[in-house]
């Protein structure tokens, strides 16, 4: 294998791969689904690579006809039974040694796929639960809900969701990160999964924060937020307005960079959505729909000086304007 075809993809490409495997390998696949893979397949060179080295890494664990591959490809229910009930069995060997082949250290979606609630790309979703507690699920993320007599305890696995909680049930509230846990003091809040860690915002009330190193929680009041890494707690920060727009389906912001803004509207639609380095750092006032990312990028042309230059429908580009 070359060194280039060898060479890790980005952990986004990577994610899309593992998913259309898992999907196109369940059975469950139609025809649509196989039209819509042909199309990201052909979209994009990396596209093809993050495949072709999927397929290496059967050949290389050895499970192309194995029983574990087999548990890998049944459905996302029978998915999450099977890794749970052998933890530390060949199923789970399989899937942790075999993507780290090429996956690194870098975070591996396999917890988004089994989670017990998700959301696909540019999907939002609100969630009632048997305590009364609400939770708005943003665009691609998964929580796992395990409420037991002892508490009631939710796991975001990926992405955002705003919380409000129930208050008649005397067990305690936990919301759990790979950077550790939040505990609500009957409250509304927003947390969101970010590559440097958890980022939370109070709305109202407050929250208890305990990165997963330390002993000692700290409390964030209604107007503030931080960034919690596993090791500590970011600057405190105050909220900005629109904070919680999404859940209305909108994307509100103030002064921001354009490059920003981009990004976070590519969360909201599949394939490649990028921007020119010559206008990343220009500032932008405004509220854009994040049902219709389209809509949204041309209403950047009246007020900045780009143009949007479609490919594919997967591959858009914010560059200057001539």
């Amino acid at each position: 294998m070359s060194q280039v075809s060898s060479k890790p993809v980005s952990a986004r490409v990577l994610d899309a791969a593992i998913a259309w495997q898992l999907s196109l390998g369940s059975g469950d696949d139609s025809a649509v689904e196989r039209e819509e893979f042909a199309k990201w397949l052909a979209s994009d060179k990396e596209h093809a690579r993050a495949w072709r080295q999927l397929g290496m890494l059967d050949q290389r664990v050895g499970v192309a006809s194995g029983p574990a591959r087999a548990a890998l490809l049944q459905s996302r229910a029978g998915i999450r039974r099977r890794v749970r009930k052998l933890g530390n069995g060949l199923a789970s060997v399989v899937l942790v040694v075999g993507l780290g082949l090429f996956a690194g250290q870098r975070y591996v979606p396999i917890n988004y796929w089994l989670a017990d609630q998700r959301t696909a790309t540019g999907e939002q979703r609100t969630l009632k639960l048997a305590d009364g507690t609400v939770i708005s699920l943003n665009t691609h993320s998964a929580i796992d809900v395990r409420f037991d007599e002892k508490r009631r305890l939710i796991v975001l696995q990926a992405g955002e969701m705003l919380v409000e909680t129930g208050h008649n049930d005397a067990r305690p509230f936990i919301v759990e990160t790979r950077e550790g846990r939040l505990r609500p003091l009957g409250t509304r809040f927003i947390v969101k999964r970010e590559d440097a860690g958890t980022r939370l915002s109070v709305l109202q009330s407050a929250v208890a924060a305990q990165p997963l190193a330390l002993h000692q929680e700290q409390v964030f009041k209604e107007g503030q937020q931080v960034l919690m890494r596993s090791d500590g707690l970011g600057p405190l920060l105050a909220v900005t307005p629109g904070t919680d727009a999404w859940t209305r389906g909108m994307l509100v912001v103030d002064n921001a960079r354009l490059g920003d803004v981009v990004e976070e509207l590519g969360r909201y639609r599949t394939g490649h959505l990028g921007v020119d380095k010559h206008v990343a750092d220009l500032r932008i006032t405004g509220s854009f729909p994040l049902h219709d990312t389209d809509l949204a990028l041309n209403a950047l042309l009246p007020t900045l000086p780009v143009q949007i230059q479609q490919h594919t429908p997967w591959w858009v580009t914010v560059t200057s304007r001539p």
